[in-house]
């Protein structure tokens, strides 16, 4: 007879719940109440009341470190005007777009044009779509083609939209920003409808590098969000957990260090609810029956490990064999690693690329900007006579780098590449 399936689950049913319910512990949730940021959240009510009253609404920029609340305030404040407009039957939309991925002028224009087309669909009965305006594909298209489609979608009927630009200094670093031109004159093309522009940036400074003409008419209010400090971080994490965990689940103290580790972190709560988060499924791994300190100093660890390991990720080639330099000489157990050692396996390893060798200036700069990043740390030494120098050491997994760089870049015969013995000095 087949035995019943299912064990495993059984087993893990049975233990402790540390989790009432994760997700609200998760920075994508948008909660019902979002503590401190009462001035921020008046501020832009009034300005987005305005298409309540059949005006245009100001365009807005706002601005604030990763984790003040930004992103969460404006989805809260979107839905709370859709609800209300829905009620007064006004026509209101609100358009999201993450430069982070919609980067380009084509693709801006394009993603906008297909949601508003998206929205209308869903709300105007239409039964012949022959005279609808087409859906615009992500290329092929002239650009003035793909603007004037979106300008007809936008006039199909009278509406107000509000296209929110998170990241918005991505179209700035990318040289994409005349997008935003574009998009500050849609109204004086509009007869039916009326647009807003949000842009929400990290980069307090972006604004600066814009066309005058640009930021005067889309920096029309500013709003600006300051770090949490750690008082008000505690505030937010009593009112996530109170959901988040099953009851009496978190020992004294967890809390206040979560919310001290994220206010040196320039009061990230994003980082604060992932302490927290990560804590209790240490928690859960260990089939403890509390969430302890030792579990959010644990949790810490970890969270660093993954930045650590994202970052590594996500540098240039040339960096990445700057770093497997370093680690293979600190793998041959030399005592130490200087900026000389490292440009001769760099070049080594680059020769095997086929790819330029940078010169011995641009190298030290690279391990100047792998220090700034934590990845190594690069000191200057004096060795008398010799000279001045950098020693360098890995302050990352080796396993991380090995996997980072081979993953994307094939290093072959690590053993013939040319590492110096060491020579005593003095």
């Amino acid at each position: 007879m087949k035995e019943k399936s299912g064990g495993v689950f059984e087993e893990l049913l049975e233990t402790q719940q540390i989790f009432d319910d994760r997700e609200y512990l998760r920075s994508s949730y948008v909660p019902e109440n979002l503590p401190h940021r009462e001035e921020q959240i008046d501020k832009l009510a009034r300005i987005w009341v305005a298409p309540l009253r059949g005006e245009t609404p100001s365009n807005v920029f706002i601005y604030g470190k990763t984790g003040t609340g930004k992103t969460a305030t404006v989805k809260y404040l979107m839905e709370e005007l859709e609800g209300v407009a829905s009620d007064l039957s006004k026509e209101i939309e609100v358009s999201y777009l993450n430069c982070e991925v919609v980067d380009t002028k084509y693709r801006v224009l394009a993603t906008l044009a297909n949601n508003v087309r998206e929205e209308l669909i869903d709300g105007v009965d239409v039964e012949d779509l022959s005279d609808f305006p087409d859906e615009v594909p992500m290329t092929g298209w002239p650009t003035d083609e793909v603007y004037e489609n979106l300008v007809e979608l936008l006039d199909y009927r009278e509406q107000f939209i509000i296209v929110i630009l998170d990241e918005i200094d991505r179209l700035v670093s990318k040289g994409t920003s005349d997008v935003l031109y574009l998009l500050s004159r849609l109204n004086s093309d509009l007869t039916n409808a009326k647009v807003g522009v949000v842009g929400i940036s990290n980069d307090l400074e972006f604004a600066s590098d814009l066309d005058p003409r640009i930021k005067s008419s889309l920096g029309e209010e500013e709003v600006v969000f300051p770090p949490y400090n750690a008082p008000q971080l505690e505030d937010i994490l009593e009112e996530r957990s109170e959901k988040g965990f099953s009851d009496g689940i978190l020992e004294d103290g967890v809390i206040r260090l979560c919310a001290a580790h994220a206010a040196r972190k320039h009061g990230d709560a994003r980082k604060a609810l992932d302490m927290l988060r990560n804590a209790g499924e240490i928690a859960e791994e260990e089939k403890s029956k509390k969430v302890t300190t030792s579990h959010v100093t644990k949790a810490s660890k970890k969270i660093e490990r993954d930045r650590m390991e994202e970052a590594v990720e996500s540098l240039p080639n040339q960096s990445k064999l700057v770093l497997m330099s370093v680690l293979v000489l600190q793998e041959r157990k030399s005592s130490r690693v200087s900026t000389g050692d490292i440009y001769e396996v760099y070049s080594s390893l680059c020769q095997q690329q086929g790819w330029e060798v940078l010169s011995r200036r641009r190298v030290s700069g690279l391990i100047s900007e792998l220090d700034m990043m934590g990845v190594v740390n690069a000191r200057v030494v004096s060795n008398g006579r010799h000279g001045r120098t950098k020693e360098v050491e890995l302050k990352v997994d080796p396993l991380q780098v090995r996997s980072a760089v081979q993953d994307e870049i094939y290093v072959q015969d690590l053993d013939s590449l040319p590492v110096r013995k060491q020579k005593r000095l003095g």
